[in-house]
């Protein structure tokens, strides 16, 4: 057509054109290719970006090894290792049969015996151990059998390594949970008896009519506080049956907790009508009483005994009472 590449046209294929030269119609045309002026071209020394699809499947088989390693049991991990171990050796002693044997025992090739057998899987423990005394040399093709074994010997036991590592540390945790835990819930217990006490005192001072709004509103206020707080933990603890206590010990938080609750309806009743509740103590009141309204038998995910359901019902109906 009178042209050879339309990237040596210092005007491009749009000059091209307008110039009314002829253009050709080609495969590539026909199929929306972009022209080869547009083509992109790599520079020099610029670096191509790998393909995202493949680095995605090389993270793929890299997290499935991974979870394959995490879901076998140290048991699993060692049978493994010496099965390899046992597997090689058996390979390594069966090319005593052949013509050219692929070890040498101080010199001499391996035979297919019993010597030969015991020589073969010494040679496979010492190969993925990583020892390599050298008194046992391999040749030809199983040397790369020996370097994959060794290799993997190492891999494996790595991870074996690294099992009982992480055993021992995942004990340590839960001995270190299990103290904080038992720490936080006599927390709540004794919290819970300072608050109870606290609206005790409160109520006494109002059945003897020597209550004073503006001091008395402090120390509810203040007590209904820490009352939030330690309703909020035991509200995380009913709907964490992962967390869940003994029920000895969540029997005598939820008895705890209807008390303070039934004692905080009593002291909001006959507090002296001048009284003007502030809204921190309207806030903190309104948080305890839909706190406590979602703690019933039939609310909290796990199964608990008759004795504590009937609690979780007491403490509901006496929160509904409140607000």
């Amino acid at each position: 057509m009178g042209y050879t590449n339309v990237r040596h046209y210092r005007g491009g294929i749009a000059e091209w054109k307008e110039a009314g030269l002829p253009v050709e119609s080609s495969p590539a045309i026909a199929r929306s290719e972009p022209p080869l002026d547009l083509q992109s071209t790599p520079e020099p020394g610029r670096r191509i970006r790998p393909d995202q699809p493949t680095l995605s499947r090389r993270r793929q088989w890299g997290n499935a090894l991974l979870d394959l390693i995490e879901r076998l049991s140290p048991a699993q991990l060692f049978s493994l290792w010496l099965g390899m171990v046992v597997v090689s050796g058996s390979v390594y002693w069966l090319t005593g049969f052949s013509h050219h044997p692929g070890l040498v025992d101080s010199g001499r090739p391996i035979a297919g015996n019993l010597r030969g057998l015991l020589s073969a899987l010494y040679f496979s423990f010492v190969t993925t151990t990583s020892v390599g005394y050298g008194d046992v040399l391999p040749l030809g093709p199983v040397r790369i059998l020996s370097i994959v074994e060794a290799v993997s010997g190492l891999l494996i036991f790595g991870a074996l390594v690294a099992k009982f590592v992480s055993r021992r540390q995942d004990e340590v945790v839960r001995d270190i949970y299990m103290v904080t835990f038992e720490t936080r819930l006599d927390r709540v217990q004794t919290n819970l008896h300072l608050v109870l006490s606290e609206l005790q005192a409160i109520a006494t001072l109002c059945d003897e009519g020597t209550i004073q709004p503006q001091r008395v509103g402090a120390r509810l206020e203040s007590a209904v506080l820490v009352f939030g707080v330690e309703l909020r933990a035991i509200h995380a603890l009913l709907y964490s049956p992962q967390r869940a206590p003994e029920e000895a010990v969540l029997e005598a938080i939820l008895v705890g907790l209807a008390s303070a609750l039934r004692t905080l309806g009593e002291v909001m009743t006959c507090l002296p009508s001048g009284f003007v509740r502030s809204p921190t103590l309207d806030s903190a009141l309104k948080n305890i009483g839909a706190l406590a309204e979602d703690i019933c038998a039939e609310c909290v995910p796990q199964v608990y005994a008759v004795a504590l359901t009937v609690w979780m019902d007491r403490i509901q109906e006496t929160a509904r009472k409140i607000m």
